[in-house]
């Protein structure tokens, strides 16, 4: 049996790196997945491939989640189709390396809408569900430059750090309700937005790490299958670092 048998999962911006990859763990441990995302139609399309040969349901919707009324009907879609959502990771997010001073308000509000407000969007239009039931998982995916004082573009950083308040208020909030909020901050990937950094910051960041590598996406879903499954029932309103010690 898989941890997640017969549960229902929405990931948020899944159709590619950590998003893909955590939707194809909790597919391999037995959960039916939805997922949204934004451009990428080829991407999505192998993600929902892989999530079928696991022999698991699967739906894509192409939505932002800043479009609240689409959100919404993706929410009703899942619940008509594939029963409430059990799960929701808010995995969907956005970088851009570039330094205060020459950052403009727009790029400024589009790392803070994606990362944080498309969080609170999706939780809203998901928790209401859960609470009816008694019963959910939320996670939220920040990062190790939300939690920890290192240098990464001020914007992401924040939004990040709103990602980890965010968790502990909402854990607060609906713990009465049978529903965990926790969220997974992990450090320099293989794939995502770690791409973006220029080489200098990925050697100092593998010479400061006690494992001497970066992570794997596949390693992070791993974690974060575990945190919303049954097994993990105690644990609320935690963050929770994975960063081979940095």
């Amino acid at each position: 049996m898989g941890l997640l048998d017969g549960r229902t999962a929405i990931v948020t911006g899944a159709s590619r790196g950590l998003g893909r990859a955590i939707a194809l763990t909790l597919a391999r441990e037995g959960a039916r997945v939805a997922f949204n995302y934004l451009r990428a139609e080829s991407d999505a399309e192998r993600t929902l491939e892989e999530i079928r040969a696991h022999g698991q349901a699967a739906r894509a919707f192409k939505c932002s989640v800043l479009d609240k009324p689409a959100l919404q009907a993706m929410v009703r879609a899942v619940e008509d189709e594939m029963g409430g959502a059990d799960i929701l990771v808010n995995n969907a997010g956005v970088g851009q390396v570039v330094p205060l001073a020459l950052m403009e308000e727009e790029d400024w509000d589009r790392l803070m809408n994606t990362n944080v407000k498309g969080a609170f969007l999706t939780s809203q239009a998901v928790m209401r569900g859960m609470i009816r039931r008694k019963r959910g998982r939320i996670l939220n995916i920040s990062s190790l430059a939300g939690v920890k004082m290192m240098e990464a573009p001020v914007h992401y950083s924040a939004a990040k750090a709103a990602l980890k308040g965010f968790t502990e208020a909402l854990a607060k909030e609906i713990g009465r309700y049978g529903i965990t909020v926790n969220c997974l901050a992990p450090g320099v990937l293989d794939e995502g937005v770690s791409g973006n950094l220029p080489e200098k910051r990925l050697e100092e960041y593998v010479r400061n790490c006690a494992l001497r590598r970066v992570g794997t996406c596949a390693e992070v879903a791993e974690v974060a299958a575990f945190m919303v499954s049954d097994r993990n029932s105690y644990m609320n309103g935690a963050t929770v670092v994975l960063d081979g010690a940095v």
